[in-house]
């Protein structure tokens, strides 16, 4: 989606052009802030972060969410990483629209909305995110809708496999399962399929319909975790039960409470696996996060997911982060609720890379 169809009122939130640069990467001076005391199991290179920034809305119908990266840069977040916790940021200098690979014309397929530029800009992302953990980095891509994950994840575990020769887990935070194939699904957007795509339960032969997805790209249903779920469409419940999937819902937090959910989640990915953090802002509840495209009450409150962050991020594991589906752009004019999306996104973030309360 083009930043320029973007309603006046997100202005200050709007992508800025392919050939325009934003203040993104690492800037000469020194580093002031305090570095996390958290030794990295798997990164070579930890306290090297690299920057994707994905402002891409393809995988879904509402405009804005493209706006995102931009939105989440000018409030600080990158600066705040570079001087507060100590990261040195690589990575190109602008905020990727990948208007080249959106075609004029792309009918659907098998279900899929616009299948050939999400699958056209997810392969291209993958090649990015690789070419930072290829080098033992730690990724942070900045969404963007949650289609992006089949290229975070991808490039993140061909990475890995080749680096370590080790598999990675995902921990995948939100309100929805994205795990419907293309059959299941009943919008036919792609941001509800991703999880499909990289367990290889939905699976294309086609280069320009995914078919580029190839084993080493792929992660295990075994080390697949959920938490926050509370939307879930009845086929992805039969796909979760008969894949003996790992998922804590809203329910389970309730019941068990977050930190007794986090020692079951990571308990059963284990402490011997890298993790990739792919965050959905919509696991928050609206109370918290509502300038988002796919808003359910009753979610996580802000603490409970920067808590999932920083238990992650003590783990040592963490090789990769993804945030995605802020919509700075679906707030009313002068509502407060995009600032305090943005916000709460630059919380979650932070505390997966290491901010602590004391």
């Amino acid at each position: 989606m083009s930043p320029s169809l973007v309603d006046n009122h997100a202005a200050a939130y709007i992508a800025a052009p392919s050939s325009a640069k934003a203040p993104m990467i690492q800037k000469p001076g020194n580093t002031f802030g305090m570095s996390s005391p958290i030794e990295s199991k798997f990164l070579s290179q930890p306290r090297d972060l690299g920057i994707v920034a994905v402002g891409f809305s393809g995988g879904q119908c509402k405009p804005g969410v493209d706006a995102a990266p931009s939105a989440l840069i000018e409030s600080g977040l990158l600066t705040q990483l570079r001087e507060e916790l100590g990261y040195k940021l690589h990575g190109d200098d602008e905020v990727h629209l990948y208007t080249d690979l959106v075609p004029k014309e792309d009918p659907p397929h098998r279900n899929m909305k616009n299948p050939r530029a999400v699958s056209n800009v997810t392969k291209r992302i993958a090649e990015q995110v690789h070419s930072h953990a290829k080098e033992g980095r730690l990724v942070l891509t900045l969404g963007g809708d949650h289609s992006i994950a089949i290229g975070t994840i991808a490039g993140s575990a061909k990475a890995i496999k080749e680096r370590l020769g080790r598999e990675i887990a995902v921990i995948w935070v939100d309100a929805h399962a994205d795990i419907n194939t293309p059959e299941t699904s009943g919008s036919g957007n792609i941001h509800g399929m991703p999880v499909s795509f990289l367990t290889g339960l939905a699976s294309e032969d086609k280069e320009e319909f995914f078919g580029w997805l190839k084993p080493d790209h792929l992660l295990s249903v075994k080390k697949l975790v959920y938490i926050g779920l509370r939307d879930v469409d009845p086929g992805e419940k039969r796909i979760l039960r008969e894949n003996g999937i790992k998922a804590f819902s809203m329910h389970d937090i309730d019941k068990h409470g977050i930190g007794r959910v986090m020692e079951m989640a990571l308990g059963h990915i284990g402490n011997d696996t890298p993790i990739h953090l792919s965050f959905d802002v919509d696991a928050l509840d609206p109370m918290w996060a509502p300038s988002t495209g796919t808003p359910v009450r009753g979610g996580l409150t802000l603490r409970e997911g920067d808590f999932i962050c920083e238990c992650v991020h003590e783990t040592g594991s963490l090789v990769a982060v993804d945030l995605v589906e802020v919509n700075p752009t679906l707030a009313a004019p002068n509502d407060v609720g995009a600032h305090e999306t943005v916000r709460a996104g630059c919380s979650l973030v932070r505390c997966a890379l290491g901010e602590s309360l004391l």
